[in-house]
């Protein structure tokens, strides 16, 4: 019967073509000949009838590659299935030749079925009374990967890989298809990117670059005999075993089909043969997690990146979906991070405090008008092990749950999956300033500011201090500030009850709105009590940070005023690309088809809302304002400009008993935010000494980040936004005059 469904070439006939195959056949090859009976036939004969008329090749999973914003520099990556699509073209003529000897001597001459194959089969396993030998075809093989790779249930999974005579039909069936539709190379060039090799390497790229830790197109005959005698086995035929005599001896099975095929010589076989199996193991990092240790502190930005991907509908419905995408669908990402400033940023942070400090000291920067964020840093290690973490500085968690510090992977900086934040005092003043201006007032706005005011607001959800019959009574840090104030003055010396008595003005609710708007979200109960409507329109003390934030973002707020007003999503990336390089794109709300990578950005504030609150800003650093006068003196920001030496505008923050210390500054290429305090217990106080700790750190950072860059100034605001009577200086920028700077 065998003879009868061959013809002279030895292909398989237009009978078996057409589906008329003798189900005892195939049920042969896969059960032993007592166990057939006509359940097989049946089975097989049920399944051919119910297969479509053309297979649909599912795409393989596919590992995807996260690289720094050079493009080169590897962060990491993410997949189920380590595997990347190679052309064929990209493959060595020795994998080819190898996996042809091992699996399928004559593939270039069946139509996808081994009919000699299958009758060999036939009599060993009935010689031996049980599976001894397959007759699979490498498009066989193929079809079954396919099937496997597609099955969207677990019925279909178990229809795919099930050990039944209607498997092995179906199998037949579509190889036969299959080989009808695509070249042999096609064939081959699929199978090898399909193929398991063990050690979580799926593909020949993979394989590659895990045992020899090289591309497959400069794979040697010996090593791609290796690899081609593994699919077979791959436990078994495992190289990096401690004991390699059966991976040389398959090894050398497979260099012999290869001398017996003609692609060696008999004496280069032999040649082959005789050398060990020489690797060079490299095991691909997979997640955050597995950075490398020379890109530690990009652990968290790997995190926040990771973050935002969980997040985007362009990936998926739902975060289950988005990761499936991010580790199946072998993409390109460019990320955002600059390994020169990432380098320079955690330099800085970790000048004065140290990775043992419990305190927590992080700086986060950001490029206005994009978003994209280009460094942050930690004075931590990106760790999962915490079993050598310093004491819990909460009595209540010490001795139960280790300290934070040196080992972690919170995202203290923010952009993660935990969301907590810190107090941020008054750099939340900016919000204040711009929604005053958004509203219509003048940057000479004026009030006399007492050092204690008694508010229009109750007092309970606020700093502390209430007075006149339960009114919230803020006051200033300083007697000094005690005076007639106006947005430059008032924001240069930080002056609590200014910019409270401009918060009732404008409405506590505007400056909530114009928060959030600028990036802000909450990360208590409370906060997110207060901030609601009507609630919000009675939390006075929110113009003094009383709110929790994160570096993250802040930075992201201040590099809207940086850039004019225009506010930009932060984000990690710069651009991201499908597996055939085409752009990744998505159709936004707006219906319109963008790019994910793309940024995404909004006017909140008019440019020349911006560019007076920019000016106001550069009280703070000493470098003084170009329309309008600092005053005497201003905060500790005061040497910011001398120790960057350009142009520069940002305010300091602290909290109650300064049990936090932040800086926030910006030039116009980047907006920098730093913090210092404890994760851990926020009542543990970082001290006024050390307010400057964010200060130079981000002083530090923006003048090695711009090193070598031509000087940039700030575009003055206009006069209509000034008020009347207002000292206009030149219309362009330049230098301070030294009577606004801070001696």
């Amino acid at each position: 019967m065998i003879k009868r469904t061959l013809s002279a070439t030895g292909r398989l006939t237009p009978i078996l073509r057409a589906g008329l195959i003798s189900g005892v056949i195939v049920a042969a090859v896969t059960y032993p000949l007592a166990a057939v009976g006509g359940l097989g036939v049946k089975s097989g004969f049920d399944w051919y009838q119910a297969l479509p008329a053309e297979l649909t090749v599912q795409p393989p999973a596919q590992t995807t590659y996260v690289y720094a914003n050079d493009g080169k520099t590897l962060l990491t990556t993410f997949y189920e299935e380590h595997r990347k699509y190679t052309p064929i073209s990209e493959m060595s003529e020795n994998i080819q030749h190898a996996i042809v000897a091992s699996e399928d001597a004559r593939f270039y001459e069946h139509n996808g079925v081994d009919v000699k194959g299958i009758a060999r089969a036939f009599v060993a396993n009935h010689n031996s009374g049980q599976v001894t030998q397959g007759a699979s075809t490498l498009t066989m093989q193929y079809v079954r990967a396919t099937l496997r790779d597609g099955a969207q249930t677990p019925a279909e999974v178990q229809q795919a890989t099930e050990q039944t005579s209607g498997r092995k039909i179906r199998e037949i069936r579509l190889a036969v298809a299959l080989e009808k539709k695509m070249s042999k190379q096609e064939i081959l060039e699929r199978y090898l990117n399909v193929a398991y090799f063990g050690h979580r390497a799926y593909g020949i790229f993979a394989a590659a670059q895990i045992f020899f830790s090289k591309t497959p197109k400069d794979l040697t005959a010996t090593e791609a005999a290796t690899l081609a005698g593994l699919v077979q086995a791959p436990s078994l035929y495992d190289p990096a075993a401690s004991d390699q005599r059966a991976a040389t001896e398959r090894r050398n099975y497979v260099l012999q089909r290869m001398s017996d095929l003609g692609y060696l010589s008999t004496d280069e076989a032999k040649k082959a043969a005789g050398q060990p199996i020489k690797l060079k193991i490299t095991n691909p990092p997979n997640d955050c997690i597995s950075i490398a240790p020379k890109l530690n502190s990009m652990g968290y930005f790997c995190d926040f990146f990771k973050s935002w991907w969980m997040s985007q509908p362009a990936f998926g419905n739902n975060p289950a979906e988005r990761e499936a995408k991010l580790r199946r669908g072998g993409y390109r990402v460019v990320t955002s991070i600059d390994p020169r400033v990432q380098a320079a940023a955690q330099k800085n942070v970790l000048a004065n405090v140290s990775k043992t400090n419990p305190y927590a000291h992080g700086l986060v920067l950001v490029q206005p008008r994009t978003g994209m964020v280009k460094a942050m840093g930690l004075n931590r290690t990106y760790s999962l092990d915490q079993s050598k973490n310093g004491v819990n500085t909460d009595w209540n968690k010490a001795g139960k749950i280790p300290g934070t510090y040196p080992n972690t992977v919170n995202p203290l900086n923010g952009g993660g999956f935990n969301g907590a934040g810190y107090q941020a005092g008054s750099t939340f003043k900016m919000f204040t300033l711009l929604a005053a201006l958004q509203a219509g007032f003048k940057m000479n706005q004026s009030y006399y500011s007492p050092q204690r005011l008694v508010s229009k607001y109750w007092a309970g959800w606020g700093e502390r201090g209430s007075c006149a019959g339960g009114r919230w009574c803020p006051t200033n840090a300083s007697g000094a500030m005690t005076g007639t104030q106006n947005m430059w003055t008032g924001f240069g010396k930080s002056v609590n009850t200014y910019f409270v008595q401009l918060e009732q003005a404008v409405g506590s609710d505007a400056v909530v709105r114009m928060a959030e708007s600028l990036g802000l979200t909450w990360h208590n109960d409370i906060d997110k009590m207060m901030s609601t409507y009507p609630r919000s329109k009675t939390w006075g003390a929110f113009t003094l940070g009383v709110a929790d934030t994160t570096p993250l973002e802040m930075a992201t707020a201040y590099a809207a005023v940086a850039g004019d007003g225009l506010y930009c999503e932060a984000l990690p990336v710069q651009a991201i690309s499908n597996p055939d390089g085409s752009p990744t794109t998505w159709t936004n709300e707006q219906g319109q088809t963008v790019e994910v990578a793309a940024p995404r950005c909004k006017q909140v504030v008019r440019p020349e809302v911006a560019r007076a609150a920019a000016d106001a800003a550069r009280c703070v650093t000493g470098y003084g304002a170009s329309r309008g006068g600092c005053g005497s003196w201003n905060t500790t920001g005061s040497s910011v400009y001398n120790m960057l030496g350009r142009p520069i505008a940002g305010k300091t923050g602290t909290t109650d008993d300064t049990r936090a210390a932040w800086f926030v500054g910006f030039t116009p290429e980047y907006a920098a935010a730093s913090f210092m305090a404890d994760p851990d217990n926020p009542f543990h106080a970082v001290g006024d000494w050390n307010y400057n700790v964010p200060l130079q750190a981000v002083a530090w950072t923006l003048r090695d980040a711009l090193k070598g860059q031509p000087i940039r100034y700030f575009t003055p605001p206009p006069t209509s936004i000034l008020g009347k009577g207002t000292y206009v200086a030149a219309p362009q920028d330049a230098a301070p005059k030294k009577k606004n700077r801070r001696r």
